[in-house]
């Protein structure tokens, strides 16, 4: 009797699994469920309190390196007014070639998709505790605030000295379809929180006040820019968003005393937090020196540059979809920021056009040629891992 999972059903059942972030709501039970009678050994890892309190998984089978690990998150975002859709959103249902839900693109059928992957080739390579491992990084908390997620799963990773190769993130990276795009690094994100102190006063008596939007605007004017380069070879141009600017003040006829503003960077390796903080103080200075400048950076800007573990991924794409896919930088933050930080990751999923949306779909095909191209992956990888 077959062993091999089949990654369509897979991702039904994980749907079905209302794991709004940061809940993994039974998600995670349903993994191990599928993986222990593999033969990896799962440690659930719970971080975090009361309603901060997040479940995560890490599994394994085998005890030797090299230790190729897949990632990836259970949670997804909220669905809005579930009227709106004109399906169950925690159905998963499968019609019309595709399959429809919350989390349907970003990520459960990234994550079924190697799981079913993983025991495809399990099925063929029994002896892989001979020469190697497969693991998983699982997470309820990427969708959400990201602090007792990855993060602490990859902190306990390396105070236990455990040793990953190389990681696949299966995100839904491609952008019009399979095998177009994957992601070899992100930009860092910078957000800054910025209040300019004035004196209020009468709109009639500008003389006796202070007006603090006034300095604000100079202030922030070099950001009506929006770049802050022109990019690198690997990254685009590094890129400032003004997000709010809130003066709280209903009356026409009074210069308020303080006004506020927030913006976000999005920065390539061409600056750091430390430039960053620099240049914003100095530009801020040679306006005001009344004022409060807060940030907090929630992802560094990271390039992968295994190019065995990034050449193995392209090939099996290449021979599964006849496509090239696109090294890129683009887009926002993932996991990949944290996981970085132990080993090599890239990341590969799914067409992300319907990723957040109402009537969160993909297709079923591109579930299964997904399937194959993890399959793919491992089966050249450890061919050329042994050959080493």
């Amino acid at each position: 009797m077959s062993n091999i999972l089949k990654p369509v059903e897979l991702t039904s059942a994980l749907i079905k699994c209302r794991s709004i972030t940061p809940t993994s709501a039974g998600s995670i039970d349903l993994i191990i469920s599928y993986l222990e009678p593999m033969g990896f050994t799962c440690t659930k890892l719970d971080f975090g309190q009361g309603d901060e309190k997040v479940e995560n998984l890490y599994a394994r089978l085998g005890s030797l390196e090299p230790n190729i690990c897949f990632a990836g998150h259970v949670d997804v975002v909220p669905t809005g007014d579930e009227k709106s859709w004109s399906i169950d959103p925690f159905g998963g249902e499968i019609k019309k070639g595709k399959i429809w839900g919350r989390g349907a693109a970003d990520m459960k059928s990234g994550i079924a998709a190697f799981i079913a992957a993983v025991s495809e080739f399990l099925e063929i390579n029994k002896n892989l505790k001979d020469y190697g491992s497969i693991s998983f990084i699982i997470t309820s908390d990427e969708e959400g605030k990201a602090i007792n997620g990855t993060k602490k799963v990859v902190e306990w990773l390396i105070n236990k000295s455990e040793k990953i190769s190389g990681c696949i993130v299966g995100e839904p990276t491609n952008v019009n379809q399979m095998g177009d795009t994957i992601k070899i690094g992100r930009r860092g994100s910078f957000t800054g929180s910025l209040i300019v102190k004035g004196i209020q006063g009468h709109v009639g008596y500008p003389d006796l006040a202070e007006n603090p939007i006034n300095s604000l605007l100079k202030m922030l004017e070099p950001f009506a820019k929006i770049y802050l380069d022109k990019g690198t070879n690997e990254f685009q141009p590094s890129s400032v968003m003004i997000t709010t600017i809130d003066v709280n003040n209903d009356a026409n006829n009074v210069i308020p005393g303080e006004v506020k503003a927030k913006f976000n960077i999005r920065f390539n390796t061409l600056h750091s937090v430390a430039s960053l903080k620099s240049m914003l103080i100095n530009q801020f200075d040679a306006v005001t020196k009344n004022y409060e400048f807060d940030y907090f950076c929630n992802a560094e800007p990271f390039l992968t540059s295994d190019e065995e573990l990034k050449s193995t991924l392209q090939n099996a794409i290449t021979k599964v979809v006849n496509v090239n896919p696109k090294q890129s930088t683009t887009g926002g933050t993932s996991d990949a920021r944290f996981i970085t930080k132990l080993c090599p990751v890239i990341e590969f999923g799914l067409v992300g056009k319907t990723m957040h949306k109402i009537d969160e779909n993909v297709e079923v095909d591109d579930i299964i040629k997904l399937t194959s191209i993890y399959n793919k992956f491992l089966h050249n990888y450890f061919r050329v891992k042994k050959n080493d």
